[in-house]
């Protein structure tokens, strides 16, 4: 969009801003990368946004955002929800920020275009409506809403809830349901089939620690993987008790902070279905405690970080589609 592009070199030129937190192309078209850009030669050289720029750019801000002069950042509608969550935990320096939402119609996803059978992919093209899919074998075209992940299929919102300047007209909060209608299937399981779908999934788990390493809650300046006294430091799992407890303690350390972003799923290079594990939380403390989307604001207290008289008591239990 040539609109995101000039607004970051207005913004540049007229001492705005000193830097530009944006994306660039990466090792092949559809994989692209987070990026800073610190003159307008640059962003004329690198600077991209299109339907394949679906990195979270928030987490790039708790260093860059301690750094001298102010720095721009596009967030797409969802990115606005981990910025505000990290703004909340004083991760990041709101007066060293200038932010510009950019409108998100959802963005490619190449583990789901691969996961359609698609061999040979040298490059992709998208229109908007359309997905070109260049491959060794010829071209497949596909319509682009078919290309989606599962965090943009079902997108929580549209809106921006926080921004400096707004690149379009914004949209709406999304609450239909649809984003937990996987997390309603496993819960329908048996518990013994729980089990082995997630033993399945997990038993894949490399130990890279992409999902951590990109997760805007996982923020933590010391984190208990990085302990060699933790007994869980960094390296491959051993057993299968290890490989379930990495991603269970994870994933309740960004319990009720998790804003449902679904990095963790984009970057798994096992394409282990990462967030539903967060939105299953998620799920459960709308239950539990009433609606609560995290990062939606930077003043409230998060239902797990406060006590009220009306939270439900630890013995209750609640029916998971005929299953308990």
């Amino acid at each position: 969009m040539q609109e995101v592009i000039d607004t970051a070199k207005r913004l540049l030129s007229d001492g705005t801003v000193n830097r530009v937190a944006g994306w660039k192309a990466g090792e092949f078209p559809y994989d692209v990368t987070p990026a800073v850009f610190t003159t307008v030669e640059e962003i004329d050289n690198g600077f991209i946004y299109n339907d394949f720029c679906a990195p979270n750019l928030s987490k790039y801000l708790i260093k860059e955002s301690h750094k001298e002069g102010k720095i721009l950042v596009f967030l797409k509608p969802c990115d606005t929800y981990s910025f505000n969550q990290l703004l909340k935990e004083h991760r990041i320096l709101r007066e060293n920020v200038y932010i510009v939402g950019v409108p998100c119609t959802g963005k490619v996803d190449i583990g789901t275009v691969r996961a359609m059978g698609i061999k040979g992919i040298t490059d992709m093209e998208s229109d908007g409506e359309n997905v070109t899919i260049h491959t060794l074998y010829g071209d497949k075209v596909v319509p682009k809403t078919e290309t989606l992940g599962d965090k943009c299929r079902t997108c929580k919102s549209k809106k921006h809830v926080i921004y400096d300047e707004l690149i379009g007209e914004d949209g709406e909060v999304n609450n239909d349901g649809a984003r937990f209608e996987l997390v309603e299937k496993l819960e329908k399981m048996t518990p013994d089939e729980r089990f082995e779908f997630w033993r399945g999934e997990l038993s894949k788990c490399i130990r890279c620690n992409a999902c951590r390493n990109v997760c805007p809650a996982c923020s933590c300046e010391n984190c208990v993987f990085d302990n060699p006294g933790s007994g869980i430091q960094q390296r491959a799992a051993t057993d299968s008790f290890e490989e379930n407890m990495f991603h269970l303690i994870r994933s309740f350390h960004v319990a009720g902070r998790c804003t449902d972003c679904g990095e963790c799923t984009r970057v798994c290079p096992q394409n282990i279905p990462l967030h539903l594990i967060n939105r299953k939380y998620i799920k459960d403390i709308n239950v539990f405690y009433g609606e609560y989307q995290a990062g939606e604001d930077v003043m409230s207290r998060a239902p797990l970080n406060a006590y009220t008289f009306t939270d439900c008591e630890p013995g209750i239990v609640y029916e998971r589609g005929g299953n308990e």
